[in-house]
């Protein structure tokens, strides 16, 4: 008996400009995108392997990672991200993180599309930490009017429209960078969104960027904990640790901890991983966003909070399936005519 194939898979192709049409201005169904596929998470609806990283011995400070996932629920996916970040592009003129994303149908696992993905990555991972600032804050009764931003670059960017678009508003903004040039470029963008009248300040030391905020942004390349002083955050600010590496063992060994993936975010030489490796246990995690979310835990107003986020590959898969079904829904899919091409097993 010979099987036929009923339908021929198709392939598509949608581009860095294609997903920007479809995010730009739809920060709320990102967010509510996200956190979706954070209770799927959270659920055991999900898969999310460890991240596989690809290392370089003559570049130690560039990499490419791997990010296999599946999410069920409406997404109904599985995917993988392939995300690059060499930080000596920067000095080139081009981003430092490049990627692309495949979305493999979950009833065949034919892949249907390839999308660019840098763009996906900054918004799933701003969707997340405004919705883990969103809720904590709430949780801990009190909001933020005072955030301080170290590191300068598209994330730092993409943090700050998230925030605004989930109802933050700030009378005052920090910024620090190491490079002079990077903080006067965002301290730019800064004046040109931000409203008339917002005090902005460019901070020489992070000390000092700490010390005047109460919601702080770490979006930097660190490689190891740079911000060792426990005193410093003793004004019980709420921390986004978004680049997971920028604090000491005993800064989060001092505050509250909670993380989106314990097992996950808690390996690859993170600020938690060294506390974790310092300690011999997970006991100062108090829990996951999932949690937070749900109610099980509540952060307090009285400790310094630090949301730490790994960044789940499930996160790439719900905002790229919803990017996907946008322009698949607009009629704008670039389909690679021919793209599987011996689809008959003799013949």
């Amino acid at each position: 008996m010979t099987s036929q194939v009923s339908q021929v898979p198709s392939f598509s192709v949608i581009s860095g400009a294609q997903v920007h049409q479809v995010l730009a201005g739809a920060e709320d169904e990102v967010v509510s995108t996200v956190e979706a596929a954070y209770r799927l998470h959270g659920e055991a609806r999900t898969v999310n392997p460890d991240s596989y990283f690809l290392r370089f011995p003559d570049r130690p400070s560039s990499r490419i990672i791997a990010l296999p996932a599946s999410v069920g629920g409406d997404v109904d996916v599985h995917g993988i991200k392939w995300i690059s970040s060499f930080p000596e592009n920067v000095a080139a003129g081009l981003p430092r993180a490049s990627a692309v994303l495949v979305l493999n149908d979950a009833r065949t696992g034919y892949p249907f599309a390839c999308l660019e993905s840098s763009i996906i990555s900054a918004a799933r991972t701003a969707a997340s930490a405004a919705l883990a600032a969103d809720r904590i804050s709430r949780a801990r009764g009190t909001r933020p009017t005072r955030v301080g931003f170290i590191g300068t670059g598209l994330i730092a960017r993409y943090l700050h429209t998230y925030l605004a678009a989930s109802g933050f508003a700030f009378d005052a903004l920090g910024v620090h960078d190491l490079s002079a040039e990077h903080a006067e470029g965002f301290t730019g963008y800064l004046r040109r969104t931000a409203p008339e009248g917002t005090e902005i300040t460019v901070h020489d030391k992070p000390e000092d960027l700490i010390r005047a905020s109460d919601l702080v942004v770490f979006a930097t390349v660190a490689g190891e904990p740079h911000v060792t002083d426990p005193q410093w955050f003793t004004h019980n600010p709420l921390v986004l640790h978004v680049s997971l590496r920028d604090l000491s063992p005993e800064i989060i060994l001092s505050a509250w901890n909670a993380v989106d993936d314990v097992d996950h975010c808690l390996k690859a030489g993170t600020s938690p991983h060294l506390a974790e490796q310092l300690t011999g246990n997970r006991d100062f995690v108090a829990g996951t966003l999932h949690d937070v979310l749900t109610g099980a835990i509540t952060p307090p107003a009285d400790r310094p909070v630090v949301f730490s986020p790994f960044g789940l590959g499930v996160l790439d898969l719900a905002v790229a399936k919803y990017v996907y079904d946008r322009v698949r829904d607009a009629d704008q899919l670039h389909t690679v005519p021919g793209f599987f091409h011996e689809l008959k097993r003799y013949g």
